[in-house]
C-alpha cells in the first residue's frame, strides 16, 4: 500500500469516526432561532403542547388498485400531528420519533412542545393546516408548526397516505388526494370535542403547503386543473382527476370558505401543464408563494407564471436567490441524514438541505413571513401589512433614520430585518386584477 492510499484510508476512517461521534452527540433541534433572524421569526409567548391523532376518511378512491374497468373505494387513514397553545403551567420541551427520507431510519427530533399537555382554555385560536411534499411526512415542517403554535395558532400537519417516506406509492394518489386530505382534516379538527376541540376556530383557517402540498393548496384555494392534466398516462388513472378540473361542480364544492389565507412553498404543477389562466384565476383567497430562484423541480419560471396568473386576488412572491427546491420549507437535515444509505442513489441530506442557503436561516425567514401573513388574514392584525410593504429587492433597501432612530421619508429597508440581513431576498406583490 502506498503512503497516499494509507493517508486516504486514514482520512476516510477519521471522517467516518467523526460522523459517528456527531450522530451520537448531536441533537436534531427544530426550534433554533438564529441571532440574525428577522423580527417575527421569534417564538411567541404561549407554551405549547402536541398530540398525535388518527383520522379516517371513508369511501375514497383506492388509486393504487384503480383501473379503467374498476374504481374500488377504501377507507383512507391519515395520521396528523397537532400543536396548540397549552396551559400556562406547561413546561417546554419534548421530542419526536421521525422517519428519514430513506423510509426506514428512525431519528429523534427535539423541540419545544410538551406531549399531550393540557390545552389553554378561555379562548379559541385560528387553525393552520400544514401539508408536506412527495415524499415527506408530518415532521418535515414541524419547526413551522411549533413556531406558529407559540403565537396563538392550532397547527395540524398531515401524513398524506401513499406520499410519506414509509409508504410512497403511485403519484396519481397524491395528485387526487392532496386537496381532499386538506379539507377533510379541517372537517375533523372542527368536529373534535374535549379540551383540544374547544380551542380551535376553524372559521379562521390557513393552509401552508410545500411542493405537492403547495399543488394541493392551490387546487383547494380555487385553481382548477386543466382537462389535459386529467388524462396524463402517468397521472391519476381512469380520469378521476377531473374531480378537480376547472369549471367542474366537484371542484367548486371543494373550495372552502373557512380558509382565509394560503401559503404555497415551491408549488409543483405549472411545469407540467396542470394550470392555465382560467384555472389560476379561480383563486380568490389571499395567497403568498415562497420559492428558490433556481428550483429545477417545480421550476422557478413556471412558478412565476402561477404568481402572475392568479389575477383574481392580491398575491405575494418571496424569492430566495440561488436556492433550489428545498427553499424555506424542510427542517434542518437530521445529522443521521448526512451518511449514505443503501436504498437511495443520493445521500438523504440532499432531500432537506440547499447547496447555497443555510436551512435554519431559510426556516427563520419563512417563520417571519408566515407569522405576518397569517396574523394579517386570520387575526385581522392590520399592523402586519407594513411587513409586506417592501421594495422588491431587499439589498436595494435604504436605511435612513435620524439620531433618535426615527425613520426618514427615504427609508426603505425591509421592516423586521436588521441591517445587512436581507441579502439574496426578493419580495413582489401583485394586486387583484393585475
Amino acid at each position: 500500500m502506498t503512503k497516499t492510499s494509507i493517508a486516504t484510508g486514514v482520512g476516510l476512517a477519521l471522517a467516518a469516526g467523526a460522523l459517528s461521534s456527531a450522530v451520537l452527540a448531536g441533537e436534531n433541534r427544530i426550534d433554533r432561532i438564529r441571532p440574525d433572524a428577522p423580527e417575527l421569526a421569534a417564538f411567541g409567548t404561549f407554551p405549547i403542547g402536541v398530540q398525535t391523532l388518527e383520522f379516517t376518511n371513508p369511501g375514497q378512491h383506492d388509486i393504487l388498485n384503480t383501473t379503467d374497468a374498476d374504481q374500488p373505494l377504501y377507507d383512507r387513514d391519515l395520521t396528523v400531528e397537532v400543536w396548540y397553545p397549552a396551559a400556562a403551567e406547561t413546561q417546554p420541551g419534548g421530542s419526536y420519533q421521525a422517519i428519514l427520507r430513506d423510509g426506514k431510519t428512525e431519528v429523534t427530533l427535539h423541540g419545544r412542545a410538551a406531549r399531550d399537555a393540557s390545552p389553554a382554555d378561555g379562548k379559541t385560536f385560528p387553525l393552520v393546516v400544514i401539508s408536506h411534499g412527495y415524499p415527506g411526512n408530518r415532521y418535515l415542517m414541524s419547526h413551522l408548526g411549533e413556531n406558529l403554535a407559540t403565537k396563538g395558532y392550532v397547527t395540524v400537519s398531515i401524513d398524506h397516505r401513499d406520499s410519506t417516506y414509509s409508504d410512497k406509492a403511485a403519484f396519481g394518489s397524491t395528485l387526487l388526494n392532496r386537496p381532499i386530505d386538506q379539507k377533510f382534516v379541517i372537517d375533523q379538527m372542527q368536529a373534535l370535542d374535549g379540551p383540544l376541540g374547544a380551542i380551535i376556530n376553524t372559521d379562521q383557517t390557513g393552509v401552508i403547503g410545500y411542493s405537492m402540498g403547495g399543488y394541493g393548496a392551490l387546487i383547494f384555494a380555487g385553481a382548477g386543473v386543466t382537462e389535459a392534466s386529467t388524462q396524463y398516462s402517468w397521472g391519476t388513472p381512469a380520469g378521476l382527476l377531473a374531480r378537480h378540473q376547472a369549471g367542474s361542480e366537484s371542484h367548486s364544492d371543494l373550495v372552502d370558505p373557512r380558509v382565509k389565507a394560503v401559503i404555497a412553498i415551491g408549488p409543483w404543477g405549472m411545469n407540467t401543464g396542470f394550470w392555465d389562466e382560467t384555472g389560476l384565476a379561480g383563486i380568490k383567497k389571499p395567497l403568498m408563494m415562497m420559492a428558490g430562484s433556481v428550483d429545477d423541480v417545480s421550476v422557478y419560471p413556471a412558478m412565476r407564471k402561477i404568481f402572475e396568473g392568479m389575477t383574481s386576488t392580491e398575491r405575494h412572491l418571496l424569492t430566495f436567490d440561488a436556492a433550489n427546491h428545498n427553499a424555506a420549507a424542510p427542517m434542518p437535515a437530521p445529522i443521521e441524514s448526512w451518511a449514505p444509505v443503501d436504498n437511495l442513489d443520493f445521500i438523504p441530506f440532499e432531500h432537506y438541505a440547499d447547496a447555497v442557503w443555510d436551512t435554519n436561516r431559510m426556516n427563520n425567514i419563512a417563520q417571519h413571513f408566515a407569522t405576518v401573513f397569517m396574523d394579517l388574514h386570520l387575526k385581522s392584525d392590520a399592523d402586519m401589512a407594513a411587513y409586506l410593504d417592501l421594495v422588491p429587492v431587499a439589498a436595494e433597501g435604504v436605511i435612513a433614520v435620524d439620531d433618535a432612530g426615527v425613520e426618514q421619508p427615504e427609508h426603505s429597508h425591509w421592516k423586521g430585518f436588521a441591517p445587512r440581513t436581507g441579502q439574496g431576498l426578493r419580495f413582489e406583490t401583485l394586486p387583484k386584477g393585475q
